[in-house]
């Protein structure tokens, strides 16, 4: 599994926390997080880039998975699923140094291990969707 995989798969899991206990993102409060972990700087990093960048601009996201997201609230939304799609639309949104597909890519290959066997196919679309939106506007 490659490192950038990896901190995805942790970004989900500090966002998933995020969005259960309602917490706002605070890199400290993480600290218990990554006590048990021994990963390299550039992995931790980028975590924290992907989980700051996805608090940061999350009421943007969610506008964006609401408008893709046809005939589903977020509220409705499992809430891995929910969290993945906040990290792939994140990076589709708002890293352009990171290609839309490998954003969906990563999505998908996440969903598949965390999430159900439907999950996959549900997060393509709406991350198809907005991927589309990004590229038609710019």
């Amino acid at each position: 599994m490659s490192r950038r995989r990896k901190a995805r798969e942790y970004a989900l899991q500090l966002l998933f926390g995020i969005d259960i206990t309602k917490d706002a993102a605070n890199w400290e409060s993480f600290a218990h997080f990554w006590a048990d972990k021994d990963e390299p700087d550039d992995l931790v990093e980028f975590c924290r880039g992907l989980v700051t960048g996805t608090g940061a601009n999350v009421v943007a996201i969610d506008a964006a998975l609401r408008d893709a997201a046809e005939n589903w609230s977020l509220e409705r939304m499992n809430a891995v699923d929910r969290n993945v799609l906040r990290l792939a639309a994140y990076e589709i949104m708002f890293r352009p140094d990171i290609p839309a597909s490998v954003s969906i890519n990563e999505a998908l290959e996440i969903a598949k291990k965390f999430s159900t066997p439907d999950s996959a196919s549900f997060i393509n679309g709406i991350l198809d969707r907005i991927a589309k939106g990004q590229t038609a506007a710019t």
